[in-house]
């Protein structure tokens, strides 16, 4: 899941949780915008953290000297 498909979850959830009045048999329409609030910010919390794993940056391992090498150098 895309980071813009959880902020659309989050803004379609504050939508249904805040500004709707709608009643329908059945469905909470107030819990189902929660749910897709959480869900939205989970997702967000897990592209985020996959994200910075994927842009650490690894030092460059230093080459190892062996005596061999230092007297071909002389």
């Amino acid at each position: 899941m895309g980071l813009g498909i959880c902020i659309i979850l989050i803004g379609v959830g504050a939508i249904l949780t805040f500004a709707t009045d709608w009643q329908m048999d059945g469905v909470n329409l107030d819990l189902v915008g929660l749910i897709c609030m959480a869900v939205g910010i989970i997702g967000t919390a897990v592209y985020t953290s996959i994200l910075r794993r994927r842009r650490m940056v690894v030092p460059p391992v230093a080459p190892t000297v062996t005596e061999d090498d230092r007297r071909d150098l002389l």
